[in-house]
């Protein structure tokens, strides 16, 4: 193959390569099984690396990722997020840029649906572009799909950049892909070589396969027709029932009987049927044009590999390109994915800080502020589950750490939610660094932790036999190695499972060493002494599960600085358990506890708790009746908003649809009117009326087509109380929209006795209307007109012509005076002239007999004041004056 033939039938615009400048890549994401959400990208020790990977398991952060697994649009997308393998920020401004993200993706999802900006349609290339480096080579539909997901992705970008234009938040994701190179010249190559609704190489990929094919064309055309004849033959000899060409050891071949081989002189068997009746020969003079053929078809297969060889290559050059591509399209995807989650549980957007807000003289403002947050996954099972499943909502905690609170002891008792408020916290921690919304109210303010550390057991875990004091103290040590200063602690039930004294000393001191070490660390505990640390340092805060006394139950409500106990002799007594135990443990209690303190600390607990429940209600209230409004503010707002957008797409569809309705009618009456002045000039004169009749009836329906349909109604409103006088004029839609006189005025039948020409008729009240009144009265039939009923000032004003009405005669327009006496003849043309359009014209029918009507007619209309001129009857109009009314 001359392989230069390839680039020359290429045009040259497609090798013209990008000028843009590639980005650098985004990373794809943090493992899963290393957590790498530290500030550097530095592996740490063999410690490190399992405690982190506990903590994620521990906060069951691979169950979040895949949350978002239903939302991903792309194979990428879903790979990623069913792995856990999405982008963390490594610092606070990358998490930010996430959650900017975020943010954007939802702009851009009130634009547009994600489904129309095409993701779906960008395929996974990195196995085809790991083939094409190691020299496989690609298929035809392996190199149809590069080539489309390319004009995906350019395509996504397209329609980003159109949405950014009107709507700058989605800026963010316009970023995500700017610098990105789309090879299309690599796009162009293959579309021009491959037809990709076919997935066949083209005739123009290569000089030399565009020749082979036309010869094999012509090679086969003309074994074709040489078989045909020879089948026709032994046909017409009796040799086959029917004539038969077919292939056979991919060599063409005709049928013929077995018995009648003799017709075929020098022909070769190349099969027989399973009868053995039929043989399937090949003729002599077909073997060379089989040879043809076989040599065409492997110089076709050989240059159909050349050309797929070349394009391989062309795609194994833009390796790094496309994968830069994809790691761009697979970080989009995830955003909306990010967005499509926080719209499903209707997250709000997290305020990150670097560092704690220190702040010497307010000592109350708080380092982490999150609003009733709900547990992510705990919600998540909710919205899943079925409408009717009666699944109850998790219980919303308010996480309230002072900005000089360095450990925060939340004590109280078992199944209070301790653990679950470490796991909350951990995982919107998580989900905040990673640019996911969080379950909760408000703008939930929280620093941004370059590690997140946990020691957490699970109670009701298989796995409770390593949860030993000596596996805690393990995780611990290994905590205490790698935190640093921006990191945050997770411990559950700090040195448990030991001697309590020796417990709380161990406790004691590793909180103190703590202080001065992280960012924040949160502890929960049952050990009443490590509560009291914070009456000597300022650093530390307690925090209790609430706990009901009514119901001996806890509330899952978090109190912030206060302390709780556990209750365990409470609740030991509400399950039933032995009085005669119950009352040896209260003897020990007290000689393990001085009575003051006991009665003091109980005390002081429930008015503390009495207090706080009665400012928790108020402030509920306040908040309530502030969520309130600002809910109602932001409806209205987006009501507002969204009335616009409604208001000025409606006002746009309805000017383009009137502009094509108007442009269409236009051009159907031009076409009309061309072909009714053309038959004019050949129609005979007994042809006039029929030609005029089918005028106005397609006049009609183009009118009706066109007309809105409110313009054909009756004008009924208004008429219901009309009482018609007795001389007075009117029309009488009864008798389809005439006109006539009043003899009688209604009686009580509520009928009324109407002149309509000669003729007397009593109609019904409600079927009078009066004459319009304003000076561009219209005709009075005309809200009931019907196909044959069509005013030729509607032709003229539609096709905007001439100033002149049209000429053109229809019964609508016409007066037949011909055998009425003076008398009615004055009258009726009174009525007629009177009655007219202004602008329009009347044809007055007055015969060719004496003259007498014809000479009242020229008179009337000299004298009435309506008429701006007249034409006189001729031979030619058949005794009828024509009279322009002004």
């Amino acid at each position: 193959m001359n392989t230069l033939s390839l680039h020359l039938l290429i045009p040259t615009a497609i090798h013209l390569r990008s000028s843009r400048a590639a980005s650098p890549s985004f990373p794809r994401a943090s493992s899963p099984s290393s957590l790498r959400i530290t500030s550097s990208s530095i592996l740490r020790a063999d410690d490190s690396q399992s405690i982190e990977s506990q903590t994620l398991e521990v906060l069951e952060w691979r169950a979040l990722c895949n949350q978002l697994s239903p939302f991903a649009s792309t194979s990428m997308g879903l790979s990623a997020t069913k792995t856990a393998d999405i982008p963390v920020g490594n610092s606070p401004e990358e998490s930010r840029s996430l959650l900017d993200e975020t943010a954007a993706a939802l702009a851009a999802m009130e634009a547009m649906e994600p489904r129309r900006l095409g993701l779906s349609e960008i395929l996974d290339l990195s196995e085809i572009v790991e083939r094409a480096m190691a020299g496989q080579l690609l298929t035809v539909r392996e190199l149809c799909a590069v080539r489309g997901t390319l004009m995906a992705a350019s395509s996504v970008f397209e329609k980003l950049r159109r949405a950014a234009n009107s709507d700058k938040r989605v800026t963010p994701l316009v970023e995500i892909l700017e610098g990105c190179d789309f090879k299309t010249t690599l796009e162009h190559k293959i579309g021009f070589c491959i037809d990709s609704n076919t997935s066949v190489i083209l005739d123009r990929a290569s000089e030399d396969l565009e020749i082979i094919r036309s010869e094999r064309k012509r090679n086969m055309e003309t074994l074709d027709s040489l078989l045909k004849k020879v089948s026709t033959k032994i046909y017409r000899a009796g040799g086959i029932d029917r004539p038969t060409v077919t292939k056979r050891r991919s060599r063409m071949c005709v049928a013929i009987r077995a018995i009648r081989k003799r017709l075929l002189p020098g022909g070769v068997v190349l099969s027989v049927s399973s009868s053995g009746a039929t043989c399937y020969m090949e003729p002599k003079e077909a073997v060379e044009l089989n040879n043809m053929e076989v040599r065409h078809a492997y110089s076709e297969k050989a240059e159909e590999m050349a050309i797929l060889s070349i394009l391989t290559s062309e795609v194994s050059a833009a390796q790094r390109g496309i994968l830069h591509l994809l790691d761009r399209i697979l970080q989009l995807d995830v955003a909306f994915a990010r967005a499509s989650h926080a719209k499903w549980m209707n997250g709000v957007y997290p305020k990150l800080t670097k560092t704690l807000d220190m702040d010497d003289g307010d000592c109350t403002s708080l380092a982490v502020d999150i609003d009733s947050v709900q547990h992510p996954l705990l919600l998540g099972s909710v919205l899943g589950s079925s409408p009717n499943s009666g699944s109850l909502f998790p219980v919303p905690i308010d996480i309230k750490v002072e900005s000089r609170s360095k450990v925060v002891v939340i004590s109280g008792p078992n199944t209070g939610g301790k653990t679950a408020l470490l796991k909350t916290l951990g995982l919107v921690s998580l989900m905040s660094k990673s640019g996911m919304y969080l379950p909760a109210k408000n703008r939930p303010r929280l620093p941004w932790f370059d590690l997140i550390l946990a020691d957490i057991g699970d109670p009701q875990s298989l796995e409770q036999s390593l949860s030993t004091f000596s596996g805690h103290i393990s995780r611990i040590r290994q905590i205490l190695n790698i935190a640093s200063e921006n990191s945050l602690v997770l411990l559950d039930e700090i040195c448990s499972g030991t001697d309590p004294s020796e417990g709380v000393a161990l406790a004691t001191s590793i909180l103190r060493y703590i202080k001065n070490r992280v960012n924040v660390a949160v502890v929960s505990t049952h050990y009443g002494d490590l509560s009291r640390l914070k009456d000597n340092e300022t650093q530390f805060q307690n925090a209790a599960m609430e706990f009901s006394m009514e119901t001996l139950q806890p509330t899952f409500r978090v109190l912030w600085g206060s302390t709780g106990e556990s209750n365990a002799l409470r609740v030991a007594k509400s399950i039933g358990f032995n009085g005669r135990i119950l009352e040896n443990a209260h003897e020990w209690r007290e000689r393990l506890k001085p009575e003051q303190e006991v009665e003091r600390k109980g005390s002081l607990f429930q008015s503390l708790v009495e207090e706080r429940n009665k400012l928790n209600l108020q402030a509920s209230k306040a908040a309530a009746l502030h969520r309130d409004l600002m809910n109602l503010h932001r409806e209205l707002e987006h009501e507002s908003r969204d009335l616009e957008k409604r208001e000025k797409a409606l006002f746009k569809k309805e000017t383009q649809k009137v502009q094509e309705d108007l442009s269409s009618a236009k051009s159907k009456m031009q076409k009309l009117v061309a072909e009714f002045e053309s038959q004019l000039e050949t129609v005979t004169a007994d042809q006039y009326n029929s030609l005029i009749l089918k005028t106005e009836e397609a006049v009609a329906d183009i009118i009706e087509d066109y007309c809105p349909k409110d313009l054909l109604l009756t004008e009924e409103e208004g008429y219901s109380d009309y009482s018609p006088q007795a001389g007075e004029k009117v029309i009488v839609t009864g008798l389809g929209g005439k006109l006539g006189t009043v003899v009688e005025e209604p009686g009580d039948d509520e009928t009324v006795l109407v002149q309509q020409g000669k003729m007397r008729v009593r109609v019904n009240r409600k079927d009078i209307a009066p004459l319009p009144r304003t000076k561009t009265t219209e005709t009075p039939n005309r809200s009931l007109r019907s196909k044959r009923q069509v005013s030729m000032k509607e032709l003229g004003s539609v096709l905007q012509m001439q100033s002149e009405p049209v000429r053109i005669q229809t019964s609508k327009n016409t007066l037949d005076l011909r055998g009425m006496r003076v008398e009615e003849a004055i009258y009726q043309l009174d009525m007629a002239v009177s009655g007219r359009e202004s602008g329009s014209i009347l044809f007055i029918i007055h015969g060719m007999g004496t003259g007498v009507i014809k000479e009242l007619v020229l008179q009337r209309l000299s004298k009435n004041s309506r008429v701006s001129r007249y034409e006189q009857a001729n031979p030619m109009n058949h005794g009828c004056t024509v009279a322009y009314i002004k």
